[in-house]
């Protein structure tokens, strides 16, 4: 990995954090975006010490606003002409309904719309590379989830489990369609994969919640995986050479296995994708690139 330039969304806790730090000790430069800065500076610290000064720094991004994962996207491109490795970790559960400015239901905004818009502002940069790899950090959770396309943000019938499911469904069908529209644009070069990091003991269900939901959180991490084992298929698909160039899968334990019977149904995921269009204000979603 010496050399490779890599992104890493929520890399300043748990799965995020566990994630730079292994791939900056197998000598790659790596830039993990957080919304808190005394967070990202501890983190950073901690990384740059068991790495031996590899490259490893920051960039601020509330990945709730779109207008800042554009803004992130441009800092991130000044410091990587070409960009190897994009794990797209970061996510959010919230009890009760709440909106971003953009006027979206926070966990689909963060868990889903940051990952669609972030890949597309940084497909340059993926393209530039010889063998750029996208990570989507999905979740089991998928398998009872249902997109509810009139009515996305759940404005009518909120429950934080439901909208959870929803955003880690629409992570797989993301993986599956724009595997397919690479395909179609003639980009060979890019490779993108959903991960299940398994149940691990992180603080995700801690933030945001009731206290209901908080200890029902609490109970359900006793005996989890540690977050360097959650982390683990996400190193495993960005440093492996075996497998390069396999692409629209659902991994877990680092071995593809089934998803969601629904989140094959290929009209679906291009209905999500006009939405998540939609939603994050973009128009042509390889608009300037040339295949490779």
């Amino acid at each position: 990995m010496k050399g490779k330039n890599c992104v890493v969304t929520g890399g300043n806790s748990g799965i995020g954090f566990e994630t730079a730090r292994a791939l900056a000790e197998q000598g790659a430069n790596v830039l993990i975006l957080s919304r808190n800065q005394e967070k990202a500076e501890a983190a950073v610290e901690s990384i740059r010490a068991q790495s031996r000064g590899n490259h490893i720094d920051y960039v601020l991004a509330d990945l709730s606003s779109h207008n800042s994962i554009r803004e992130a996207s441009k800092d991130i491109l000044r410091d990587f002409n070409s960009i190897d490795i994009l794990v797209n970790n970061a996510g959010a559960w919230f009890s009760k309904l709440e909106l971003t400015p953009d006027g979206v239901e926070r966990q689909f905004s963060i868990n889903h719309l940051a990952y669609f818009l972030l890949t597309k502002e940084l497909m340059g940069g993926l393209v530039a590379s010889e063998d750029g790899r996208v990570i989507c950090v999905g979740s089991d959770s998928h398998f009872h989830g249902k997109i509810h396309f009139d009515d996305v943000s759940l404005r009518n019938n909120y429950h934080g489990l439901r909208a959870y499911a929803q955003s880690k469904l629409a992570n797989v069908m993301f993986v599956y369609e724009l595997e397919r529209k690479l395909k179609e644009q003639g980009i060979d070069n890019i490779a993108v994969n959903c991960v299940q990091p398994g149940r691990v003991n992180t603080d995700i269900g801690l933030k945001h919640t009731i206290s209901f939901h908080s200890l029902a959180w609490r109970i359900r991490r006793i005996g989890g995986l540690s977050p360097a084992a959650g982390a683990a298929t996400s190193v495993y698909l960005a440093t492996d050479k075996e497998v390069k160039g396999l692409s629209g899968k659902y991994w877990d334990k680092c071995k593809p296995k089934p998803s969601s019977p629904g989140s094959y149904v290929q009209e679906d995921a291009e209905r999500l994708w006009d939405l998540s269009e939609s939603l994050s204000g973009v128009g042509d979603y390889f608009e300037g690139l040339t295949s490779v």
